[in-house]
């Protein structure tokens, strides 16, 4: 690396913990229904070599199902072993003993990441170690409150602290040399987009209409696609499909266009769209492709509106029978999602045909901005995916999307499933909580380090915020782990 710069910081501190939250309905996706989550929420200190120093924090939920959705591993013990993963970063993160970028920082703090996934699983008796995809997902609420404290400690949003005279190495420096010379401040917006459409997920389990209900929650939210349609104004419908059910994949859209087609009439809207995930279920290509013919002949407007096709094959590269996209993606966009983990990944997708990228805030905002400037270079279709992100989390991902050229749209279904933590924040982000006309308003994500205020509540319980009684969450699950430099 480089000598450094003037701006360069060290983590004097990190802290963290876990907060419990529950869910109104269930989401099944991959073949498992989930109905609860943790949040990892991780508070990073850093100081400037001029001596200031500022806070910043991060946090995501566990989505162990989704990032370890492993046969060998039961998904309580996955949990268990993401949890102990971030703790363990949290001492390395705050043991690095150098100044640097943030960029820097994650990535040379990266280098263990692989090691210590064998170290955990080894101490826990697990049958095999963390994914990749999971240490991202582990370690993702550190790296954002490094960023955001990065940013609050320069009193600038973080999209202002991206180029040769913030950054020590050029984008070479962490992907090829195709990038010489270019730094992430080419491939991001200094101000956000004014709005994005939200991408609102039907899941398999939802209900399409009354008929389908049959356990309302106790609360005033929408329950049935038409109710939220009619509510937030959709424009952008999500729809989960099982993968190994070809007749059920082709029914499913086709009963979500009908509805959505009644509802969409009612409040005189003449275009929406759909993207489609299968989870990985698919067995080849060759399904997505008849999956798609059956629904072009059977409602070629529904056909139409499908905007992209989500990573519908094996995360697995590597396997013998990695599937080949290059004839799916002559008719819809397909994109990574649950494959994409380093700029590796992504370059071997692009031999195998995808032709688009899902970013998603908790594989990081270091590895995010990395995929965001390589689908850029390669002219590939962009979207941010979700994990379900409640409260601060999802200010996260929608800041990232509205930094980031040509996002098609941006997912958020915690108000769906989990909108308890979402009710602090709310009080000063209504735009971005409260939807109308099927999009999120992010032109106020411009605040100092991710883009938005951390309110008194956040910085007097920085690795646990509670709810206020909201039945959705629960307090913090235990004693925050707290790790400080050692001078001596």
């Amino acid at each position: 690396m480089s000598k450094g710069k003037a701006t360069d910081v060290r983590i004097l501190n990190v802290e963290i913990g876990f907060e419990a939250v529950s869910f109104r309905a269930p989401l099944k996706f991959g073949g498992r229904v989930v109905d609860h989550t943790y949040l990892i929420n991780a508070r990073v200190d850093v100081e400037s070599r001029s001596g200031n120093q500022a806070s910043g924090y991060g946090s995501m939920p566990v989505g162990n199902v989704w990032a370890w959705p492993s046969p060998n591993v039961e998904p309580a013990d996955g949990e268990a072993a993401m949890k102990a993963y971030a703790e363990k970063f949290a001492e390395l993160f705050a043991s690095y003993p150098e100044f640097a970028h943030p960029l820097e920082i994650h990535f040379n703090v990266g280098a263990e990441f692989h090691h210590q996934a064998k170290k955990i699983s080894d101490r826990l008796n697990l049958a095999e170690p963390l994914p990749q995809l999971a240490q991202l997902v582990s370690t993702s609420p550190i790296d954002a409150a490094l960023h955001d404290a990065y940013g609050r400690v320069h009193k600038k949003n973080i999209f202002h602290l991206l180029s040769a005279e913030y950054c020590n190495e050029d984008l070479s420096y962490f992907l090829d040399e195709q990038f010489a010379g270019e730094y992430l401040d080419k491939y991001t917006l200094r101000e956000p987009v004014a709005k994005l459409p939200l991408y609102h997920l039907v899941g398999a389990l939802d209900p399409l209409t009354d008929a389908d209900v049959t356990d309302r929650p106790d609360d005033d939210l929408p329950m049935t696609l038409g109710e939220w349609i009619a509510a937030d104004g959709l424009t952008h419908l999500k729809i989960k499909l099982s993968g190994d059910n070809l007749d059920w994949d082709v029914d499913r859209v086709l009963a979500v266009e009908k509805i959505a087609t009644d509802a969409q009439a009612k409040r005189g809207c003449a275009e929406w769209f759909y993207s489609c995930d299968f989870n990985e279920k698919c067995d080849s290509a060759e399904y997505v492709i008849e999956f798609l013919n059956r629904v072009k002949s059977s409602a070629a407007q529904a056909y139409d509106r499908i905007q992209y096709i989500e990573q519908p094959t094996s995360r697995d590269l590597e396997a013998a029978s990695a599937a080949k996209m290059h004839d799916v993606a002559k008719l819809k966009p397909v994109v990574i999602d649950e494959a994409l983990v380093d700029y590796e990944a992504l370059l071997k997708c692009r031999e195998l045909g995808y032709s688009g990228v899902a970013l998603k805030a908790c594989k990081g905002q270091t590895e995010s901005l990395f995929a965001a400037a390589a689908a850029q270079k390669f002219d590939m279709f962009l979207c941010v995916q979700d994990l379900t992100c409640p409260g601060s989390s999802f200010l996260h991902s929608c800041s990232l999307a509205a930094h980031i050229p040509g996002i098609a749209a941006v997912e958020g279904n915690a108000r769906q499933y989990c909108p308890g933590p979402n009710k602090k924040w709310r009080k000063r982000y209504p735009a971005v909580f409260d939807i109308k006309d099927g999009n999120i308003v992010t032109d106020r994500l411009n605040e100092h380090g991710l883009g938005f205020h951390l309110p008194e509540w956040v910085s007097s319980i920085p690795a646990g915020v509670k709810d206020d009684g909201a039945d959705q969450v629960a307090t913090t699950e235990r004693i925050v782990k707290k790790t400080v430099r050692d001078e001596s």
